[in-house]
């Protein structure tokens, strides 16, 4: 209390969190927290926290972009943890410098979403989904380009 005193806060209860006026609504503990219940509560511009699968089903993800409050899916704003690790497990070891480098690109990977999203009026989170999906196929016909299964054809090997 005295913080929110000495900041010029106002503190709420947990039943009144996502309702208070607010730029930023950040989930970070629970999943599922934008919901059929709390969607209509909300009054924010921004979703973007650091819980996973925020979204209790992808429709709220849907009614979110008809509202027009900006989600920012977990999974993208999370990224920096996975990239981390996997930099552990690169051919050479752990390099920080690279392991920045590449964390510093979620910020670009969620500006195409966003730009995609307003472009195509499309949902952030099947954007999102998308440009995993497409990244994901990228990195397997690059990785069958540099590690071709025995006996394939360059063309098979290129096709993935």
């Amino acid at each position: 209390a005295r913080k929110a005193t000495e900041l010029g806060a106002r503190q709420v209860g947990c039943d009144e969190i996502l309702a208070v006026e607010a730029e930023v609504l950040a989930p970070c503990a629970l999943g599922g927290v934008i919901n059929d219940r709390t969607l209509p509560k909300l009054s924010c511009d921004i979703v973007a926290g650091a819980a996973n699968n925020q979204l209790l089903e992808p429709r709220h993800g849907v009614a979110l972009h008809a509202r027009g409050i900006l989600f920012a899916p977990d999974y993208v704003t999370n990224a920096g943890g996975l990239i981390n690790i996997a930099q552990e497990l690169r051919p050479g070891g752990y390099d920080r410098a690279r392991a920045l480098a590449q964390v510093a690109t979620i910020e670009t990977t969620l500006a195409e979403i966003f730009e995609r999203s307003e472009r195509e009026n499309r949902p952030t989170h099947e954007i999102a989904d998308e440009v995993a999906e497409e990244r994901i196929v990228a990195a397997r016909r690059a990785n069958a380009v540099a590690y071709p299964r025995v006996g394939a054809t360059v063309e098979q090997a290129a096709a993935g």
